[in-house]
């Protein structure tokens, strides 16, 4: 039979009983306490009548309740559906709506969150809160205390037997391409994808990961299964903002492995001690990055500034594919830095053309994924679904191409081209050619109407330096950009708005409040 994803940690529990599973400040938790504790979870949930297939809300920052509520949720053959402790009330109202959870996990910040929320509009009728701030929870519910359910006290895994098919988890995507999508991954999707990352970074028993990224967003999730699946140890920094204190705790628990997306790289390298930390971390075995694309430049200084024995993997996927589907071996970086990779073990990506037949080497088309990790498709949404799944594989709605080696190359969305003065223009290449420049940390190439062009390009960035000049960038991007590429105006901010996953939220970059001082106008009107 094949494993299921509870069975990840089951097996570690089983191995070794006393390995540290989990580090928290001063916290450590054994496998044996945390496996215990998800069987406590997943023993109140069949107790209170939660059925197989049911979803039950994670409201928890990154930490030992979210271990145990996860995997104590699948345990107990119910789906596992994590949501951002940062959603606005109106927002998780509307989710909320749409899964009809029976149960919610949740900790004094959920606990504030659904402040006001009548559970009999969503089928709400559990709530089980760590910490609980005595707040008023949501009418209907049946109120229970986190330490009065979930104790050390030893017990039995409940062994329900589940499909490796069924659902496992909903994971909302961050609606970056449009209104968040939940996307049904089943054990399949996610066990097959954990074994296959596995294999390429050789996770064994001796990692120790240092996770900043959130584990309701799907890279956090891999974090957590593949290290758990190997009995390795995970280190949780929810405090990434403050990125020396991150460093130095590397340092201090012998990290083996750091994971980031691009915004966490810029400012290791920017706004952390990371360089000077390079002696004092012999235990950094590989760093990997994927959640979009990585400017060149960051690549570059990391290779530099890096330990020499560390090994950088860049890696590309979706939440649709439960993670992964492509990287870039460390050996090969040099030589593929702008390609995306090879496919993972067991997946095949493939460039199709509109007919769904596979263009030749060098030419551009959609990369269409297929294998065991592809989702199920779209909770309730039988029409996006539809959108990119079909006989093929998994649509990524990402153009590109493949070179003589067989590596893969991203040239930009296919709905996010912005058309400018009659010329189609792929924001990605605009962006690359702006980080070029040495003069920024970060940056968003956005089209705003305009009455002349129809649509102009901003560039929204964050400034390496004290006092930017935008004539400056502009003038050093005119060595690598078309005019006709060059963005009609500059808007230099403080830091780019972002999603909880520490993706750029794009939509949200116009609103960003500029820096004081001069206004930075580019070539308005040109």
């Amino acid at each position: 039979m094949e494993p299921a994803v509870h069975n990840l940690l089951e097996n570690s529990a089983r191995i070794r009983p006393d390995k540290v599973a989990l580090v928290q400040g001063d916290l450590r938790i054994t496998y044996r306490q945390a496996n215990t504790r998800a069987n406590r979870v997943a023993g109140w949930l069949i107790d209170e009548g939660v059925l197989p297939g049911e979803r039950v809300v994670l409201l928890l920052k990154n930490g030992i309740e979210y271990l145990a509520g996860y995997y104590g949720i699948l345990k107990a053959g119910a789906v596992a559906v994590p949501l951002n402790c940062d959603l606005r009330v109106d927002a998780l109202r509307e989710l909320l709506a749409d899964l009809h959870a029976v149960a919610v996990i949740c900790g004094s910040e959920g606990e504030q969150l659904l402040n006001g929320i009548d559970s009999d509009l969503f089928g709400i009728r559990l709530l089980l809160i760590k910490d609980a701030s005595g707040s008023r929870t949501p009418r209907g519910a049946r109120v229970f205390a986190w330490d009065e359910v979930v104790t050390d006290a030893d017990l039995p895994d409940h062994g329900l037997a589940t499909n490796a098919s069924a659902l496992a988890g909903i994971i909302y995507t961050s609606g970056s391409t449009g209104a968040p999508k939940g996307v049904m991954l089943s054990h399949r999707n996610i066990v097959s994808n954990t074994c296959s990352i596995i294999q390429y970074l050789g996770l064994n028993e001796n990692d120790v990961q240092m996770v900043v990224l959130p584990f309701f967003y799907v890279m956090g999730k891999s974090l957590l299964n593949t290290h758990v699946a190997v009995g390795g140890t995970v280190v949780v920094n929810n405090a990434f903002a403050y990125s020396a204190p991150v460093i130095r705790q590397m340092a201090q628990e012998g990290v083996t492995g750091f994971s980031g997306v691009p915004s966490t790289y810029a400012y290791l390298l920017h706004r952390s001690p990371l360089a000077a930390f390079r002696d004092k971390l012999p235990a950094l075995r590989y760093c990997t990055q994927a959640g979009g694309h990585m400017a060149r430049e960051i690549k570059q200084r990391l290779m530099e500034v890096l330990p020499p024995h560390t090994r950088l993997y860049i890696m590309y996927g979706a939440t649709e594919a439960a993670a992964r589907l492509t990287y870039v071996e460390p050996e090969m970086l040099v030589e593929k830095i702008d390609s995306i990779g090879r496919a993972i073990p067991g997946v095949t990506v493939r460039v199709l053309d509109e007919k769904g037949e596979e263009v030749a080497e060098g030419e551009i088309g959609e990369l269409v994924a297929s294998g065991a990790n592809i989702m199920l498709g779209y909770w309730r949404d039988e029409i996006a679904t539809g959108r990119v799944l079909d006989a093929n594989g998994y649509h990524t709605g990402d153009m590109g191409y493949r070179d003589g080696d067989g590596y893969l190359y991203v040239t930009g969305r296919k709905d996010h081209l912005l058309k400018v003065g009659g010329h189609r223009l792929d924001p990605q290449e605009i962006e690359d050619a702006l980080m070029a420049t040495g003069e920024l940390l970060e940056v968003a190439v956005l089209g705003v109407d305009d009455h002349l062009l129809g649509k102009k390009l901003v560039a929204i960035a964050v400034s390496l330096q004290e006092n930017p000049s935008d004539k400056v960038l502009l003038s050093r991007c005119l060595s690598r950009l078309p005019r006709h590429k060059i963005p009609s105006e500059i808007r230099f901010v403080a830091a780019l708005p972002k999603y909880a996953s520490g993706k750029i939220d794009r939509a949200a970059c116009l609103e960003a409040p500029p820096l004081a001082g001069p206004c930075c106008s580019g070539r308005q009107g040109d």
